[in-house]
């Protein structure tokens, strides 16, 4: 009995009565959100990995001018294959969007540059700038996302949200590619940062991990969409660990100090502290009956 049925589950597909109405299914079209982003069309994930990685280390690594013109000849034509695949709005030409990306490549390694800086003057593990380049997931998030970047604010759609992707899978670090981040920005450690895609942060801010600058979540999204929905953090803020910053209208004041776990949801002078009620904590010293020695002892 067991070998008929195992034989009967080893048959050919073509010979299993629902495997034409499985074919049938998996190949058919329709108006659901899988069929729409068929027809909306979407490039392949590992092909805009590829030209993300090879991207960043021509900004961040090359210097040999021969090399850095034959890089950039083959970046320009894998992201016109990329481009074909996102469904490009009309009114934007791919020739002259790369044009625009070229030039801005300069730009984004002086940013970049500081960047490495700010990492080096803020943290006093840091051995050197090599070990900052080579080894911090900030820097490696933050030079993603200020290519990604440009490329959100030419209009490209869907390769900068999979430019950003990438990185927040790389490093935990999820950084909106719509964001607006300024000079000489750190994220320190920088698992479980949450940057939304209409942060604004300004010169000289400093981030731990955990901090999320996020929205307050309607039910509806889609009827805020476009809308300021993110906090604004003006310059030289510092932000410690697990604090959550909510709202659109939310902004906090330059040179001010949010300490860990702080619930913030309204705007914050300049130059404030915001400390957050600590945890009632309680240690026990009374002795424990003796059918539960060696038992914690809470009461929930």
């Amino acid at each position: 009995m067991c070998l008929g049925k195992v034989s009967r589950l080893m048959a050919a597909p073509s010979s299993r009565p629902d495997f034409e109405e499985t074919l049938s299914a998996l190949s058919g079209s329709g108006d659901d959100a899988l069929s729409k982003a068929d027809a909306e069309g979407y490039p392949d994930w590992e092909a805009a990995v590829e030209w993300t990685e090879r991207l960043k280390a021509a900004v961040l690594h090359q210097r040999d001018r021969g090399a850095l013109r034959s890089t950039l000849a083959s970046l320009r034509d894998r992201f016109f294959v990329l481009l074909d695949k996102v469904g490009l709005p009309s009114e934007l030409e791919p020739s002259e969007i790369w044009e625009d990306l070229q030039s801005a490549l300069p730009g984004v390694r002086v940013q970049l540059a500081e960047d490495v800086e700010a990492a080096f003057e803020c943290d006093p593990a840091a051995k050197s700038f090599g070990e900052i380049v080579a080894a911090y997931p900030s820097i490696y998030s933050i030079t993603i996302y200020r290519l990604a970047n440009v490329l959100y604010r030419a209009g490209v759609p869907q390769l900068p949200r999979i430019m950003g992707e990438h990185a927040h899978s790389r490093t935990g670090i999820d950084i909106h590619p719509g964001a607006t981040i300024g000079r000489r920005f750190f994220i320190d450690h920088g698992t479980g940062v949450v940057i939304g895609e209409t942060s604004e942060i300004g010169d000289r801010v400093r981030l731990y991990h955990g901090v999320t600058l996020g929205a307050f979540s309607p039910r509806r999204g889609q009827t805020i969409r476009g809308t300021k929905r993110h906090p604004t953090i003006c310059d030289d803020v510092t932000i410690y660990p697990g604090a959550t910053i909510l709202g659109g209208q939310t902004v906090i004041g330059a040179g001010s100090v949010i300490n860990g776990n702080a619930f913030v949801t309204e705007s914050v002078p300049s130059g404030s502290r915001v400390i957050p009620e600590p945890p009632r904590q309680e240690v026990r010293t009374d002795k424990l009956s003796d059918d539960r020695e060696g038992q914690l002892h809470w009461d929930i």
